[in-house]
C-alpha cells in the first residue's frame, strides 16, 4: 500500500507534542495547500502537531496535484466507493502518526478540506475509538444511509462552507449536518456569507475556538476572532 507523505509543523513550543492534527487537503491539491493553517493556528496551540499528507493518487485534473479519489459530478454512490477505498490510506498515515508521538484518539482531530472533509467524516466516524473532533470545510456527507450502520464512534464535529461557494453548494453541509444529528451526533455549522470554495479569516476562528474547546485547552485572552 502507498504510504503518505506530506509537510509537517510544530509544535512551536519545541518538545513532544500534546496534541495532534491531521490535515487533509481537497482535490487537486496537496499537503502545502492545508499545512499552511498551521502556522496561524501555533500560536495559540503551541503543543500541536499538524501534518498535512499528500493524498495516494496523482490528480487527474491536475498534474501537479492528487486526489483521494476521481470525482464525477458529485454522484453520491461514487463519492461513497471513493472514501471507501482511499480510506486505509489515511487510516494507516493516523494511526502511525499518532504512535510515533505516543499519542491517542483522544489528543488527535482531523480537519478537511472539500474532498479531504468527506475523507475526515468517513474515517473519523469509523474509529472504534473516539477522535477529539473534526473539522470540516467546503465539503459533503458521502454515504449518509450507511452511516448509522456503520459509525462506530460520535466525535464532536465543526462544519463550515461559504455561501458563494461554486463548486460544491452550502447545502451539501447542512444536509450533512441534518444527517449527523440524527445520528447523535454534536455538530456545529458555520456558513460564511460571500464566501466562495476556500476559508476564510471567519471560519478559521471558529474552527480554532473548536480546537482548543476538544482539545482542553486554554482560550487565549485574544483568542481569534
Amino acid at each position: 500500500m502507498i504510504k503518505l507523505e506530506g509537510p509537517s509543523f510544530g509544535p512551536q513550543a519545541g518538545g513532544k507534542p500534546g496534541h495532534l492534527v491531521i490535515l487533509l487537503h481537497g482535490y487537486g491539491a496537496d499537503g502545502n495547500d492545508l499545512i499552511g493553517l498551521a502556522p496561524v493556528l501555533a500560536p495559540i496551540m503551541p503543543d500541536l502537531a499538524f501534518h498535512a499528507p499528500n493524498a495516494p493518487y496523482p490528480c487527474e485534473g491536475n498534474p501537479y496535484g492528487y486526489q483521494w479519489f476521481g470525482i464525477s459530478r458529485l454522484d453520491p454512490a461514487l463519492a461513497l466507493a471513493g472514501v471507501r477505498a482511499a480510506a486505509p490510506f489515511a487510516e494507516a498515515f493516523l494511526d502511525e502518526t499518532m504512535a510515533r508521538y505516543g499519542l491517542d484518539e483522544s489528543q488527535t482531530a482531523l480537519v478537511g478540506f472539500s474532498q479531504g472533509t468527506m475523507m475526515a467524516l468517513h474515517v473519523g466516524l469509523r474509529r472504534a475509538k473516539r477522535l477529539a473532533g473534526i473539522v470540516g470545510f467546503s465539503g459533503m456527507l458521502p454515504g449518509a444511509e450507511v452511516l448509522k450502520a456503520e459509525m462506530r464512534s460520535r466525535p464532536p464535529i465543526l462544519l463550515a462552507h461559504g455561501d458563494a461557494d461554486e463548486m460544491l453548494p452550502h447545502v451539501l453541509t447542512e444536509r450533512a449536518a441534518e444527517v449527523l444529528q440524527q445520528n447523535g451526533l454534536n455538530v456545529a455549522v458555520h456558513i460564511a456569507p460571500g464566501v466562495g470554495h476556500g476559508i476564510n479569516e471567519s471560519a478559521l476562528s471558529h474552527a480554532a475556538r473548536f480546537l482548543l474547546e476538544v482539545f482542553k485547552l486554554p482560550v487565549p485572552q485574544q483568542a481569534p476572532r
